[in-house]
């Protein structure tokens, strides 16, 4: 059965193979994080900072010259790149759907706004999460609590997020469960679990590199973002899809981010 693309969703339910989209895509997130590297390790934006009235984050001592990013720079690096794998993995072992160039484009501008927002704001003295300025294993401060506490939500967010696409990638080779309604694993507690967890990493990014008042705005957007937009748009494509089994998932499972609140 074919289920036609409802103009509000941002990715195409269409199963089949798309190259130049995928290339594209592939191309622009192995890009992002390189892009984070320069801002991070040249203070890249500092003019504008200045313009705003604002001043630059020392750089601090780097890990080695190679790397060239102090430690808590590295870790905000590693983040990007970790947004950017898991995206990569997931085009390459997860997803079926095509990936055209009409979501190939946003998605990875999308991407490298965000991020660079954290990034900028990290090496402003004035929104910056680093306590004092501390950036290094020897500095009075580091890690800094936004760190800590944004790094938990971060790698429990992508793990959340990946387990629950995998438990879901799993059920569905299974040919005896062609046309089934996946309602096990993670997604047994909460519907759309795994944008639970894409809630939950972009925040964690926010905060450990803007502090808590960025981490609670971008926590707030992207879930915003999911509630008004790909929530009730997947939810209208299950329903086409899978019908009375929906309903009954639906039933069983409450809630549709957080159990107990959404």
């Amino acid at each position: 059965m074919s289920f036609p693309n409802d103009p509000r969703d941002k990715l195409s339910r269409i199963k089949r193979p798309s190259p130049f989209g995928s290339t594209i895509f592939v191309g622009l997130r192995l890009a992002e994080p390189m892009i984070q590297h320069v801002i991070l390790s040249r203070n890249i934006g500092s003019s504008l900072i200045a313009r705003l009235g604002g001043e630059t984050l020392h750089l601090g001592t780097p890990v080695d010259n190679i790397i060239g990013l102090s430690p808590y720079r590295l870790i905000l690096f590693l983040m990007s790149a970790g947004c950017s794998l898991k995206q990569l993995f997931w085009i390459a072992s997860i997803g079926e759907q095509e990936m055209t160039l009409k979501s190939a484009l946003p998605i990875g501008a999308a991407n490298l706004i965000w991020n660079g927002l954290n990034s900028l704001l990290f090496i402003n003295t004035f929104t910056s999460a680093a306590t004092n300025g501390a950036q290094g294993l020897n500095d009075v401060g580091f890690p800094s609590v936004p760190l800590v506490v944004g790094s938990a939500a971060y790698v429990a967010g992508t793990l959340l997020e990946l387990v629950s696409e995998l438990q879901r990638k799993r059920f569905k080779k299974d040919p005896r469960n062609k046309g089934k309604c996946y309602t096990g694993g993670l997604f047994s507690i909460a519907r759309h679990i795994n944008y639970t967890g894409h809630i939950l990493m972009r925040g964690g990014y926010a905060l450990a590199a803007g502090g808590w008042v960025w981490g609670a705005v971008v926590t707030a957007i992207f879930t915003r973002v999911f509630v008004v937009g790909p929530i009730p748009v997947l939810n209208d494509y299950c329903q086409t899809r899978y019908g009375e089994s929906w309903d009954e998932y639906k039933r069983t499972v409450a809630w549709k981010l957080v159990p107990g609140i959404y």
